[in-house]
């Protein structure tokens, strides 16, 4: 039942070439940076994990995080709401050379995508972008006199997310806003690797104060000092 691993390195050596990853975060907030970084590294030493698919609310800032895998080359789509940001030169770049895909989803639409997924539910149906570009091919339907619009369940290969405080078991908890997609793609995710910024033994955290349940997590790993998205970039930081 011990799920935790020694090291950021061992948490991201399975990650294959071509999966799909959710990466949790609502810009910094809740961001597993030393996770994506640990991965970066890994590409950088092997040329693997290539060609991914990345999941986000965003698609990066500044030169760290998600936009250090894409400046990296290693993601060949993004799938997210907000793919130009105050930062986000390494994603336009790629996009307008025509280096990287995207898929373009209102930020509640992906939200339920997600939780779709986690929650065994193949299809839905949602009046956001009825009428838009993005409606374009999916099926509609007429509720109540509304037009709504269908949208798939959302599942990736694997999920990155941040917790607060993990047990050994993988029950987590979240600071503040940081919790946001993380618990939502832990479920969503055939593999769900967390970092943590504190480990405790099983018990040691309040039932009722588990957000996550450990049967949606396979791994943990420790980050004490883990650090914020938004510091790094201000800094001018790259990885």
């Amino acid at each position: 039942m011990d799920k935790t691993l020694p090291s950021l390195e061992n948490a991201i050596a399975d990650i294959e070439d071509g999966a799909t990853v959710m990466i949790g975060g609502f810009g910094g907030s809740g961001a597993p940076v030393e996770l994506i970084h640990a991965l970066i590294d890994r590409f950088r030493a092997t040329g693997s994990p290539a060609r991914l698919t990345v999941i986000n609310n965003n698609a990066g800032n500044g030169g760290i995080g998600i936009a250090a895998m894409i400046k990296a080359g290693m993601v060949a789509k993004m799938i997210c709401s907000f793919p130009r940001s105050s930062n986000a030169e390494a994603f336009n770049e790629k996009y307008l050379a025509g280096e990287i895909d995207l898929e373009l989803v209102p930020q509640g639409t992906l939200a339920e995508r997600i939780r779709a997924a986690g929650a065994g539910i193949p299809a839905f149906f949602t009046p956001s972008s009825y009428g838009t570009d993005l409606a374009i091919g999916k099926p509609t339907e007429e509720f109540d006199g509304k037009m709504y619009v269908r949208e798939l369940w959302l599942k990736a290969d694997v999920a990155l997310i941040k917790g607060e405080t993990g047990d050994t078991v993988g029950n987590l908890t979240y600071r503040l806003a940081g919790r946001n997609f993380n618990p939502l793609m832990a479920m969503a995710a055939n593999r769900t690797i967390a970092q943590v910024s504190r480990l405790v033994s099983p018990g040691d955290i309040h039932p009722e104060q588990v957000i996550t349940p450990g049967i949606f997590v396979d791994a943990v790993v420790e980050v004490p000092t883990p650090q914020q998205e938004e510091v790094l970039v201000r800094a001018g930081v790259v990885h």
